[in-house]
């Protein structure tokens, strides 16, 4: 496994950069965000989507593919010349393509939606967004439905269970609630705090434990996530499923997040630390001590961000 990285991009994903160069004009721009686009759904729906963007009067619009779907680049250009469109030239996933649009983004605030949640019915309401704006939470996020009645779960709330953490569900919410994380990446991030957490972890391959590391790490470093029950989308395909098995990439989220200590002004990784994570390791004797020494000096550059540790932020959590 990868050092752990100490910046934000430290991976220089190999990718190209189509369009973009226009935005939209002064009279459509009715939103001072960027929207990033993350697209999974092929190029049958890709204009209809594109377009039901512009109506909304984003200022900008990039659009990242994690894959060829047969995309002809010059021609969407020429069609769509208001959006920023970046393809991966290798296997990505959703972290590495928010990582792509964020360092493209020029806004301060970016929505992060799929393809598959702009098709029909999106409406943003300006007012709604100001609010938003003024708010400058690193996160905030929309009520997310599989269709006009089924809501999905929007609060993730972190728990132990026979001393292991456990992630808690629920569809209900009021209007700025906290919650662990942002459900499949959809939400109204702050760029500067994005690229300041370092941005996801392109060293845990795991989706959902890549996507866990950065949020948790947000909210043990000061930051907060929340709904916004007046902000919703629906959902026109199947619901992402989660792939929540505790790999390797889980070892490097505990790491990270769980392992940590935080004392007066810092946190730090106590050295009697790593026999408790060898027994969780599979990996030889080697390898483990690696790891374990690579978090140590990571949690020590960035010793003084935190703000509180895992412990307490389970203890506290919905209590302020």
């Amino acid at each position: 496994m990868n050092t752990i990285p100490s910046i934000f991009n430290q991976r220089q994903i190999n990718h190209t950069v189509v369009g973009g160069g226009e935005g939209q004009d002064g009279s459509r721009a009715v939103l001072p965000v960027t929207c990033l686009l993350l697209n999974r759904s092929g190029m049958q729906y890709r204009a209809r989507v594109l377009q039901n963007l512009q109506s909304q009067g984003f200022a900008h619009i990039i659009s990242v593919d994690a894959k060829n779907f047969g995309v002809n680049a010059e021609q969407l250009s020429r069609q769509f010349p208001f959006v920023k469109f970046i393809f991966a030239l290798e296997p990505v996933g959703p972290g590495d393509m928010v990582n792509l649009g964020m360092a493209e983004a020029e806004s301060d605030f970016v929505l992060v939606l799929y393809d598959d949640l702009c098709l029909d019915g999106l409406s943003l309401s300006p007012v709604l967004f100001k609010k938003l704006l003024s708010e400058r939470t690193f996160c905030t996020v929309p009520r997310l439905m599989a269709d006009q009645y089924r809501h999905l779960p929007v609060r993730f709330i972190p728990a132990v269970s026979r001393a292991m953490l456990t992630i808690e569900s629920s569809s209900a919410a009021n209007d700025g609630d906290a919650t662990l994380y942002a459900f499949d990446w959809v939400g109204l991030y702050s760029r500067r705090t994005f690229i300041q957490l370092g941005g996801a972890d392109y060293t845990i391959s795991s989706a959902y434990w890549q996507k866990l590391d950065l949020f948790f790490r947000a909210w043990l470093w000061g930051e907060r996530v929340q709904v916004a029950a007046g902000f919703s989308a629906s959902y026109s395909g199947e619901i992402p499923v989660e792939d929540q098995t505790a790999d390797l990439s889980y070892l490097r989220f505990y790491l990270k997040n769980l392992v940590p200590v935080f004392v007066n002004d810092h946190a730090f990784i106590r050295a009697s630390s790593f026999f408790p994570f060898k027994a969780r390791s599979s990996c030889g004797f080697g390898e483990t001590m690696r790891q374990f020494r690579d978090a140590r000096r990571w949690t020590n550059e960035n010793r003084y961000r935190f703000k509180t540790d895992a412990a307490s932020l389970i203890e506290q959590w919905g209590k302020k």
